[in-house]
């Protein structure tokens, strides 16, 4: 038996759901048509800016979020892009930086962002077959690329738009975004061996890693026209934990052949670096330099000695999301690859 208050509860329930923009609701207000208005939402460009831009306020102004089950029935397409990032990634922010850009191209888009993450210890194809297998976005952005690297060739063969942060060596042409690490390894040598510095080393990314080979080539190609000595420090890289680092490092530099200049390929690894040769008793800018890349401003705020090279993972997130939505709308992968 219905009760009075069974009546209510249902009732109200059915107004929230009814107060709900829809495509109407905009189309009543703007006194255009259905078809219009959900062709203005999409920027298709048959309808006139001006007309595109009002609609789009209103629908802000109203609040109106498109039902993505609907979208999906319609045209078989989530309106979402996938970031795939590695926990590990999180570390003095590339993560928040990376989101912050991508959210900023897809801000004035119908395109949702959601986030991905897994484990370094974990198999990095399973985020992407997941994605691909339960249909949830329409393209997908993933870091950490390798120089023969199985989810490009997956989404390739499976024809699902991507971009990768860095770059692969496997002869498939795709969306990316890189940073110059070669250039960054020899400037920074460079910039060492103006102090003085003649035994060298680097402290690398993981050896997997499209960029390490990039990075180690620039370091040693620097070291060798600058006539001194190069190493790659052995048995740890900037994905080892932190206080790992430290203790390695302090144990290389209490050795008699200790390098007086050190690169570090991240920022987080350049304060377990700056830590571990202290702790050796050693002092920054007098008995060794050390140069790194930096996403934010801290290292100059940790240590005024350091030698520092901006990379903005915030640019990379914008380029990605660029890319990305490029490729959906079918443009020539080779057209959207960058660096910087």
């Amino acid at each position: 038996m219905k009760t009075e208050a069974d009546s209510g509860k249902k009732e109200g329930q059915g107004a929230q759901e009814n107060d709900r923009p829809t495509l109407k609701t905009i189309a009543f207000m703007t006194g255009l048509g259905v078809t219009t208005v959900s062709r203005a939402l999409k920027d298709a460009p048959e309808i006139g800016i001006e007309t595109r831009k009002r609609v789009q306020l209103i629908a802000r102004q109203v609040g109106y979020r498109p039902n993505r089950a609907g979208v999906r029935l319609r045209t078989g397409k989530t309106n979402v892009i996938a970031l795939v990032l590695n926990t590990q990634d999180e570390i003095m922010g590339f993560t928040s930086h990376v989101i912050h850009g991508v959210s900023e191209v897809l801000a004035d888009t119908q395109y949702h962002l959601i986030v991905t993450p897994y484990s370094h210890s974990k198999d990095p194809m399973e985020p992407i077959r997941y994605i691909v297998e339960t249909g949830s976005a329409d393209g997908i952005i993933f870091s950490r690329a390798e120089p023969d690297d199985p989810r490009v060739r997956y989404l390739t063969e499976h024809n699902v738009p991507f971009a990768t942060h860095g770059r692969t060596d496997m002869g498939i042409e795709h969306p990316f975004h890189d940073f110059d690490n070669y250039s960054f390894a020899r400037d920074v040598v460079a910039r060492l061996v103006e102090r003085g510095r003649r035994r060298l080393a680097i402290l690398t990314p993981p050896a997997h890693l499209t960029y390490y080979g990039h990075m180690v080539s620039g370091f040693f190609d620097a070291v060798r026209e600058s006539g001194g000595t190069g190493t790659i420090l052995p048995g740890i890289d900037i994905d080892a934990p932190l206080e790992i680092l430290r203790q390695r490092t302090e144990a290389i530099m209490r050795r008699s052949d200790r390098p007086d200049g050190i690169v570090c390929g991240s920022s987080a690894s350049a304060i377990a670096t700056v830590a571990g040769l202290e702790a050796a008793g050693l002092r920054l800018g007098s008995d060794v330099d050390v140069a790194s890349k930096q996403s934010s401003d801290i290292l100059p705020w940790f240590r005024p000695e350091l030698i520092v090279v901006d990379e903005s993972f915030k640019l990379a997130g914008r380029k990605l999301a660029q890319a990305v939505l490029a490729r959906i709308g079918g443009a020539d992968p080779g057209s959207l690859q960058s660096i910087g």
